[in-house]
């Protein structure tokens, strides 16, 4: 009786560690893109590229900006084992000014939350920079 009971707990225990083991990786390519210097109206779009690399289905249910002018688009099927995917982020470059914006990852991931970056300039070519030298002062303008 006391063989029985003790292998009976013994497979509860393996079965219970085995579950355990099977847990989902997200691997991004990279966490952080630069758009560099682009100008006013170009295209936004960019992408962030990942890889599944644990044993269980990854599902992002959760991606966020930091701000509304970058839109973020998740994969909406989960990433199986061994599979990429990737996460779409399109800012407004209508906005002229620096971008420094987060976009934070939830997925059932051995690690749950990862936070990406996007960085880089947005400029307007038509207008001229008040740091260019010129031969006039501000008064003779």
């Amino acid at each position: 009786m006391k063989k029985i009971l003790t292998l009976m707990l013994l497979s509860l225990f393996l079965l219970n560690t085995n579950a355990q083991e099977r847990t989902a990786k997200i691997e991004f390519e990279s966490t952080v893109i630069d758009y560099g210097t682009i100008e006013k109206g170009s295209d936004g779009v960019r992408v962030f590229k990942f890889t599944n690399t644990g044993n269980a289905p990854l599902i992002v249910s959760k991606v966020k900006s930091s701000c509304g002018c970058t839109v973020p688009k998740k994969p909406e099927k989960p990433i199986l084992p061994g599979e990429e995917g990737e996460i779409q982020v399109k800012y407004d470059t209508n906005r002229v000014n620096p971008i420094r914006k987060t976009i934070t990852v939830t997925s059932n991931a051995d690690t749950p939350t990862v936070a990406l970056k996007i960085k880089g300039t947005v400029i307007d070519p038509a207008k001229t920079s008040p740091l260019q030298p010129t031969n006039k002062s501000v008064v003779e303008k």
